[in-house]
């Protein structure tokens, strides 16, 4: 990983240090995690469910987003995700804080855009 990734990663939010340890301090093998990070189709799975107001399908998909990104220290979205799983954990439909919800949703979509273009920006 070049040092203009790993700022970027940094400046957003990304813990690379402690991840690296995680992986054993293997670099290559946490850069092909992240660069398959954007294949992963949880992040799909919680905006178009919190649309479809299926909040159930969107509690799942936020729950796996979250734990996916705990395991890359893409800490923005984990923490997003993780507001998101904990707006919808055992709730019906009627008892969402929907505004919360949009909001959450919103802040869900600005951190993965920013983790998205850096990682177009460096793929190789």
């Amino acid at each position: 990983m070049d040092e203009k990734f790993r700022k970027s990663l940094e400046d957003n939010g990304t813990d690379v240090e402690t991840v690296l340890k995680r992986f054993l301090g293997n670099e290559a093998m946490y850069m092909k995690f992240i660069m398959k990070f954007m294949d992963d189709k949880s992040y799909e799975g919680v905006i178009e469910s919190i649309e479809k107001k299926d909040y159930e399908e969107a509690f799942k998909s936020a729950h796996s987003l979250k734990g996916v990104t705990a395991n890359l220290g893409i800490e923005p979205i984990r923490a997003a995700s993780s507001r998101i799983t904990d707006l919808l954990r055992n709730k019906p439909a009627e008892e969402v804080d929907v505004s919360e919800l949009e909001e959450c949703k919103k802040q869900l979509q600005e951190a993965y855009g920013n983790f998205q273009k850096i990682i177009e920006e460096n793929r190789q």
